[in-house]
């Protein structure tokens, strides 16, 4: 195979990624998902902001960054660091402003002709014309991301792949300590792809990284993905029966033995985390 079919680039937006829902993502699970399949590491750019003035008086901030930027090079990473810039309104108010955009635009399209995997991690609508210069260019292009997601980016990209689905992308709090995502005893995050209106449902979701994303049957054994079967009234508040099945709702839930099913699977503890995008704080299950 050559390098054309194997390459792959992933360009993080770290800012964008953190404010967004993503912190705390694993930046060696996030290399292993672009990377599925088997797929050669071209070019892995993470584009992260610092606060010189910040790290200057705050050393915990400082060595606390230092370390994160560290660990992400370890991973094999480039660290593309650029600092805030402190400017002032015209009522005298200090502000601070930097941004990586062009810097990963530029790199991405520069580098593509190596590339046939190119992976960005952000939601930022700027990147829509970015995608289609890629995919101009031959590339297969995938957005990975978790909250206020341009619809728009979703839309162009080949693949769009929300953050919190890809197992230990973002560790759920909860489960049983030791077991494996995906197994009975774990907490997962998946949608809802199927419901009836007798009153029952089906979550989905992945159980391990896999180069078979599009085998969404979760009866064909090559399948990477799992169901697991709930009842209304083990929905979480603000969600309506109506309102499913949907692919832009995400849910985080306990995988458990089926009360209907023997060796089947059941969603316990059902929460709604994010929702077309919007991420929804504890106790708000929103309406989207």
């Amino acid at each position: 195979m050559t390098a054309s079919l194997l390459g792959v680039g992933l360009y993080v937006d770290a800012a964008n990624i953190q404010i967004n829902g993503g912190f705390g993502m694993q930046y060696d699970v996030l290399r292993r998902f672009a990377c599925r399949g088997h797929a050669e590491p071209v070019r892995l750019n993470a584009y992260m902001i610092y606060d010189a003035e910040r790290a200057a008086r705050d050393r915990q901030y400082a060595n606390g960054t230092s370390n994160f930027f560290a660990s992400v090079r370890e991973y094999g990473f480039k660290v593309n660091v650029k600092n805030y810039r402190w400017y002032r309104d015209d009522e005298g108010n200090a502000y601070a402003k930097a941004n990586s955009d062009l810097d990963m635009a530029v790199d991405a399209l520069l580098q593509s002709r190596n590339l046939g995997r190119v992976v960005l991690a952000t939601g930022d609508g700027d990147f829509v014309q970015v995608v289609r210069a890629l995919q101009n260019q031959g590339c297969r292009v995938e957005v990975l991301a978790f909250d206020n997601v341009s619809q728009a980016l979703r839309r162009e990209a080949d693949v769009f792949v929300s953050g919190y689905t890809v197992p230990d992308l973002l560790p759920p709090r909860g489960g049983e300590a030791g077991v494996a995502w995906g197994q009975s005893g774990s907490r997962v995050r998946g949608i809802c792809y199927h419901y009836k209106p007798d009153g029952f449902g089906f979550m989905r979701f992945l159980t391990t990284i896999s180069d078979q994303l599009w085998i969404t049957d979760t009866r064909d054994p090559q399948s990477p993905y799992a169901s697991a079967f709930f009842r209304d009234s083990d929905l979480p508040g603000g969600v309506r029966p109506g309102d499913l099945p949907s692919h832009n709702r995400i849910f985080e839930f306990d995988v458990v033995a089926s009360t209907v099913k023997e060796g089947g699977l059941q969603a316990a503890n059902i929460r709604q985390i994010s929702a077309q995008g919007t991420r929804l704080e504890n106790g708000d299950e929103g309406d989207a």
